[in-house]
């Protein structure tokens, strides 16, 4: 006889009807293994549209300042459609949740969202222009290296503290970038220090862009009011460029002002608009990557993707790459990705909390969220977050 609390089934569990008990468990494995199934598929699918729009616009700028030689301009065309996305995306949202976007004051937008948004066209505009000089290899390359700017504004402005770790990283992404650089048959001194100045105001603008973030009282958490207030004033920090080095040969060229041909106008504004449409979308996949997965995922899809684009520059657009280039690659890859790996330690060990790391994306971004009212804010800091890795 089974006594009660001898940690036995009770016999009466032996006259259950087997046949009504055994496809329970079968059921729950098989719908767990459909939900397995269905993350993976759902991750690699977000992964590859987020690869899409990053290469994509990347080999694009490549291309178009092939035979448009104005990126300042082009920049500033796909910042006014990224705006016009933004605010359409506002507006939806808005009418689907009944809540009123936020609107700052002149005072806060001017103080507190001007220099983040300064820092953010600087570092879009030259990484745009060196595209004039450098192969995309290079490109990526040095870009990748961001995250030593990262690292030291975020140590200057006491948002990491110092770390052997963080100085092997600063080691293996600066002595990687050296390897890579060195006797480059491809090498282009302009387009390097533009790509380099890109990344050095990129570490300027996630500091500042984290910092704008942590301020609560503003409301910006949300991305898309945030690159809603950031795109005009991008803008306009990048007018006085445009003004002093494109604009006189930009009124003189027959592909804009001195137009003869409406035709040709009209493909030269199509292909300048499909730009902004990769910007958006590479802002939109990205997010939606971050949503539906984590900030971890995006990062680790980013080391990959900068070596699907150097083996794509190197295969459609002939980019030189000897041995010690891509030892040197490796060097810096190894940096990035210990970077992430202390990254994820961080995570785990402080719970939710956001992370401290920041960094820059080589790319214009853009963030599009379909959101739940009060739902996902730390999500949408990830996103952030997650861009040094990339």
């Amino acid at each position: 006889m089974e006594t009660v609390g001898s940690g036995h089934q009770p016999l009466r569990d032996a006259h259950r009807d087997p046949a009504r008990e055994v496809p329970l468990p079968r059921m729950g494995r098989w719908a767990l293994d459909v939900a397995f199934v269905w993350k993976v598929v759902l991750t690699l699918g977000l992964v590859l549209l987020y690869y899409c729009f990053s290469i994509g616009i990347t080999f694009y700028n490549k291309w178009l300042t092939k035979s448009f030689h104005f990126p300042i301009f082009m920049t500033m065309l796909h910042l006014a459609v990224i705006f016009l996305f933004s605010a359409l995306s506002r507006a939806l949202v808005q009418c689907s949740s009944h809540r009123a976007r936020v609107v700052l004051s002149w005072t806060d937008y001017l103080s507190r969202v001007a220099p983040t948004a300064l820092a953010t066209a600087l570092d879009v505009g030259l990484s745009n222009w060196s595209f004039l000089y450098i192969t995309v290899s290079l490109y990526t390359m040095t870009k990748s290296s961001a995250v030593l700017f990262i690292l030291i504004f975020s140590l200057i402005f006491k948002l990491e503290e110092l770390r052997a770790a963080l100085v092997l990283v600063v080691l293996l992404i600066a002595g990687g970038l050296f390897m890579f650089t060195y006797k480059s048959t491809q090498f282009n001194m302009e387009g390097f220090a533009l790509v380099l100045g890109a990344s050095f105001i990129g570490g300027i603008r996630w500091t500042l862009t984290q910092m704008l973030l942590q301020k609560a009282e503003l409301g910006l958490q949300n991305p898309i009011d945030t690159m809603f207030h950031l795109q005009p004033l991008m803008f306009l920090g990048l007018f006085p460029l445009f003004a002093i080095f494109e604009g006189l040969h930009l009124s003189t060229s027959e592909k804009i002002f001195r137009f003869q041909d409406t035709g040709l106008l009209l493909r030269v504004l199509g292909t300048l608009f499909l730009g902004g449409i990769l910007a958006f979308g590479l802002g939109f996949s990205e997010f939606l990557l971050v949503s539906r997965t984590s900030s971890l995922t995006l990062s680790i899809a980013g080391i990959f993707k900068e070596v699907c684009t150097l083996l794509l520059a190197a295969h459609l657009l002939g980019d030189q790459i000897s041995l010690l280039n891509w030892l040197g690659f490796a060097l810096c890859l190894s940096g990035i990705s210990l970077h992430v790996a202390l990254k994820a330690l961080h995570s785990k060990g402080d719970g939710p909390k956001p992370l401290k790391e920041l960094g820059s994306n080589p790319d214009l971004e853009l963030l599009l969220r379909n959101s739940q009212p009060e739902e996902g804010d730390t999500e949408e800091e990830e996103y952030f977050l997650a861009q040094g890795q990339l």
